[in-house]
């Protein structure tokens, strides 16, 4: 029922910075952010409602991301700063609320060099 794009994803050095964006075809009560890295468990990033009243970030992340939204595109939006090698993963849009995320992204992906 939700069609979710990301985009943004690339390969960067470390230290660099990207934003990354989700597009959805319609809205749900969350949107968020998750990671897999090869040979690991997809990880929760960060998440934020439709009313953009909250947010909430991963330990490993907190201070480096941030998430916010939503635009009048249905679009979030990840900024990731001091991105670091062991941030390198495939990144995936989810949608639905924040215990039951019922959507998923393809995927974009994220590689940062030492």
């Amino acid at each position: 029922q939700v069609q979710l794009v990301e985009s943004g994803g690339g390969l960067v050095q470390a230290g660099e910075s990207l934003r990354l964006s989700c597009t959805a075809s319609r809205r749900t009560a969350v949107m968020g952010w998750f990671r897999q890295a090869p040979g690991k468990e997809r990880a929760f990033v960060a998440a934020i409602p439709w009313t953009g009243r909250w947010t909430t970030i991963a330990d490993p992340v907190k201070g480096r991301f941030t998430i916010s939204g939503v635009d009048a595109r249905n679009t979030v939006y990840l900024q990731m700063n001091s991105l670091r090698p062991e941030d390198t993963a495939v990144y995936f849009c989810a949608a639905g609320s924040l215990n039951d995320f019922n959507y998923w992204g393809q995927g974009t992906q994220v590689t940062v060099s030492s």
